[in-house]
């Protein structure tokens, strides 16, 4: 099945998702294949919890199963919050994508998505 069209949907659902960061990444958020959605990425806020040092986090999208960095070395300050996508700046993924979020420091950065999952 294909995403759907946004002309023609029937369910838009509210949904959040977060996370602790390593230097390996986490899929954050991965729509899989054959779900018959599309997720509205409307918000990503990445907070550093060290609070003496700052850490970089960089955001990989992977689109039919190409990895992309959308934002590459994002210098995160101690003790901070960085919105990096905002409602301005949304992004869909489609079926089969990923959102994959790595830091520079494990355990120095956490991640909260907010997104919608239309049908």
């Amino acid at each position: 099945m294909s995403a759907p069209n946004l002309a023609t949907v029937s369910t838009i659902t509210a949904k959040s998702v977060a996370a602790a960061l390593t230097t390996l990444g986490t899929d954050v958020l991965t729509n899989a294949a054959d779900s018959g959605k599309v997720f509205k990425v409307n918000n990503v806020v990445v907070g550093n919890i060290d609070g003496t040092n700052s850490a970089n986090v960089t955001i990989r999208l992977t689109k039919s199963g190409i990895a992309q960095s959308i934002f590459q070395g994002i210098s995160v300050p101690a003790a901070a919050s960085l919105i990096l996508i905002d409602k301005n700046t949304a992004i869909y993924l489609e079926e089969n994508d990923i959102l994959h979020i790595l830091a520079s420091a494990d355990n120095d950065l956490v991640v909260m998505v907010n997104y919608e999952e239309i049908s």
